[in-house]
């Protein structure tokens, strides 16, 4: 090959790499204006509100509480609205974003809307912010926990069913939906439902400030509506977003024509698609203690 032939493909060869370099750099302006375009339309690449959603069942979400703790640390993040439509969950589900409102808040004004239900371990989320807001005919309280198990024994009896069991002790996996619930077992279940309400009814108490007779009234497990709410002292006032900003402008030094944002947690990440979760629908995954009103099949 003569060196005119080895110049020639030298040549070819720095243009496919060229080519190469474009093509990637390219790829990366792409990429860059999916994320920074859409940002730049809907005001998060200034200071904003973030409205965070807490809707259907509750149950320990991660990925939920990483969204929480990014907003605590994000500058352009002025406060956060939390919107709240829920019957509640597990009472672990519920701390835990209980706890991680507690952290935002230390760091910006937190407000909770309650929209049609925010009752239970929602409610228990809704105490973490700094002020509570619900609609005159929202559905609140239903403060407590329970521990619900079917008993299966009488229906296995017709049938003619029977149920070999070795265990360690007589408590060992009370309830069982194969026995009816002993003595002992009702007693020893009933001395967990009573230490976790004495927590939840603690929490209620401190944020609410309630005591007596006051925090009696709204913890016997009953709901209320928001105006029955307000007057209970559970919610601070009635509204939804639009006096929500108003009370951040007054109270909180919010500017005027500050964007409200929604942002979500991300969820549906590789991890989750091989573990099945993704495909599992929230209520199938309810275990332990929960604080929950109707639960809904959604």
């Amino acid at each position: 090959m003569s060196g005119t032939d080895d110049l020639l493909l030298d040549r070819r060869m720095l243009r496919r790499r060229l080519g190469r370099w474009r093509l990637l750099a390219l790829l990366a302006l792409v990429a860059l204006a999916v994320v920074l375009v859409p940002a730049a339309f809907d005001g998060s690449l200034r200071p904003h509100v973030a409205r965070v959603t807490i809707a259907g069942v509750i149950v320990a979400d991660d990925d939920q509480v990483k969204l929480l703790r990014r907003l605590a640390e994000d500058d352009l993040v002025s406060a956060v609205i939390l919107e709240i439509d829920s019957p509640g969950g597990t009472t672990v589900g519920g701390e835990a974003l209980f706890k991680a409102i507690r952290q935002l808040a230390d760091k910006k004004p937190v407000v909770a809307s309650i929209g049609t239900l925010g009752t239970s371990a929602a409610y228990l989320i809704a105490t973490a912010a700094d002020r509570i807001y619900a609609y005159e005919t929202s559905l609140t309280g239903s403060i407590g926990v329970l521990i619900q198990a079917p008993d299966f024994s009488k229906l296995m009896d017709q049938v003619g069913i029977a149920m070999n069991e070795i265990k360690s002790a007589p408590l060992k996996a009370a309830p069982s939906p194969f026995e009816t619930m002993s003595p002992a077992a009702e007693a020893a279940l009933q001395g967990v439902i009573d230490d976790s309400f004495t927590w939840f009814k603690g929490l209620v108490a401190e944020r609410r400030g309630l005591s007596g007779e006051s925090l009696a009234r709204v913890t016997d497990g009953r709901i209320f509506t928001g105006r029955q709410a307000l007057d209970l002292k559970l919610v601070d006032a009635l509204g939804a977003e639009t006096e929500i900003l108003a009370w951040l402008r007054d109270e909180k030094g919010l500017p005027a024509g500050t964007p409200v944002i929604d942002v979500e947690a991300e969820d549906f990440d590789l991890d989750t698609i091989l573990s099945g979760k993704a495909f599992v629908p929230k209520w199938l995954t309810l275990d332990g203690l929960t604080s929950v009103w109707h639960p809904r099949l959604d």
